[in-house]
């Protein structure tokens, strides 16, 4: 029975009475299996211990909570298919958003057609919240888009003028979410997929308010492609000073550390959109060295969220993920948990799961009265895009990913900078 329909008749007071325990049911479809499984399965990790530590603190409103998880196999027509299933099979009270921005592109199609609240983990793409969707709410800090703003504010603010690099190399995975980083660094624009319209003019481009000219690009297929040892001589011949590369998966970025390593490249700076995972030092080891990327979290943030309703901060989440899986999480783990908080707190102050109760409540929140995770605090515009909420900085460095910017935050390690090749 669902939650909103419960609480709304005689029934429900008389299940409370006796004992019997109801249960909210979450539908969450994720790409266990193919192209992006690793990050997908940690994605899984992350949903289940937050419901598994907001079931042990009583659940949500008395509810234990159940999740239920499907394997869409990274393909975005069974990621489709098992959302409407969740709807209109299993009678979810609420949803989970899956991994990816290839998967969410269509995925929230689906449920603003259905009227769910849609809180998105991993789909930053901007198309995705240019549609007009109503109940779409993105647990990261901003679209990929606008991404380079952080690389172009740390630059600015870390290294003097005279030494920042002057050239660029950017190679691509021609990949939805890596396609939208690049139009930001580059100014591109930014197009609806559907009728070809205009939703950003990224001009002129972070590279370019640096002043940085971009001497070499390189686009590869999205699937199948191995030719890691020739894109990383071309890097290396362009002499680029600093190399992007905007991978669709920790384990590309792996291959073309590897490669650009075997080649002996020495660029001055060196940023990834991926590899913040512990596969990625795994594969690279020392090579992974003063390599700088983007993050939504990171272990030492002192954020505080709440979870059943009592303080609950990222070492918390830390020391409880150690103690259920027994490894360290990463962000692939820490955002899902997030969206799993967001969730349960929407569901507590809307009083119930209705959707449009929750949406309200979730488009109510601010600066002041936010949603409280371990990824800090959420408040959305209307399209559903966190507000002053900026990307943190990382760097690889003896082993560790340390966070190094933006130092007004919290406390920061220096960035290692210029990198001493690989």
């Amino acid at each position: 029975m669902k939650l909103h329909a419960m609480l709304a008749t005689s029934a429900a007071a008389a299940l409370v009475a006796s004992g019997a325990m109801a249960e909210i049911k979450i539908g969450a479809s994720l790409p266990l299996t193919g192209a992006f499984s690793v990050s997908g399965s940690k994605h899984e990790k992350g949903y289940q211990l937050c419901v598994d530590l907001i079931n042990e603190r009583g659940g949500i409103l008395g509810e234990q909570v159940n999740m239920i998880t499907s394997d869409n196999r990274s393909d975005p027509a069974t990621a489709i298919n098992q959302y409407e299933r969740f709807i209109n099979v299993d009678q979810v009270d609420a949803v989970f958003g899956t991994f990816s921005s290839r998967l969410t592109f269509p995925v929230a199609n689906i449920l603003e057609k259905n009227n769910f609240v849609h809180p998105v983990p991993a789909g930053g793409a901007l198309r995705i919240y240019t549609q007009g969707h109503k109940k779409l709410f993105y647990f990261q800090p901003n679209a990929a888009e606008y991404i380079g703003s952080s690389l172009r504010d740390m630059v600015t603010d870390l290294i003097p003028e005279a030494d920042r690099p002057k050239t660029a190399a950017v190679v691509v995975a021609d990949d939805f979410f890596a396609n939208a980083v690049e139009a930001g660094l580059l100014g591109t624009q930014v197009t609806d997929p559907g009728d070809g319209s205009l939703v950003e003019d990224m001009a002129p481009g972070y590279l370019s308010e640096l002043g940085i000219e971009v001497v070499y690009s390189e686009k590869w297929p999205e699937e199948g492609f191995n030719d890691w040892l020739n894109l990383a001589n071309s890097i290396k011949r362009s002499e680029a000073e600093l190399v992007i590369a905007l991978t669709a998966s920790a384990e590309e970025a792996v291959q073309l550390t590897r490669a650009l390593k075997t080649v002996q490249a020495t660029p001055k700076m060196v940023y990834y959109s991926q590899g913040t995972q512990a596969e990625f030092y795994e594969g690279t080891q020392e090579a992974s060295e003063a390599i700088l990327m983007h993050t939504s979290w990171h272990a030492d943030a002192p954020f505080e969220g709440t979870l059943g309703g009592q303080p609950f901060t990222n070492q918390d989440f830390v020391a409880a993920y150690q103690a259920k899986f027994n490894e360290f999480p990463d962000e692939d783990a820490a955002i899902p948990f997030a969206v799993c908080q967001g969730i349960e707190q929407a569901i507590a102050g809307a009083g119930s799961a209705d959707q449009d109760a929750m949406a309200e409540w979730l488009r109510a929140r601010s600066a002041d009265d936010p949603v409280r995770t371990i990824l800090g605090r959420f408040s959305w515009d209307e399209r559903g895009l966190p507000v002053d909420k900026p990307f943190l900085m990382s760097q690889w460095n003896g082993g560790q990913l340390q966070f190094v910017y933006p130092t007004n935050e919290f406390e920061t390690s220096p960035m290692a900078y210029p990198k001493q090749g690989f």
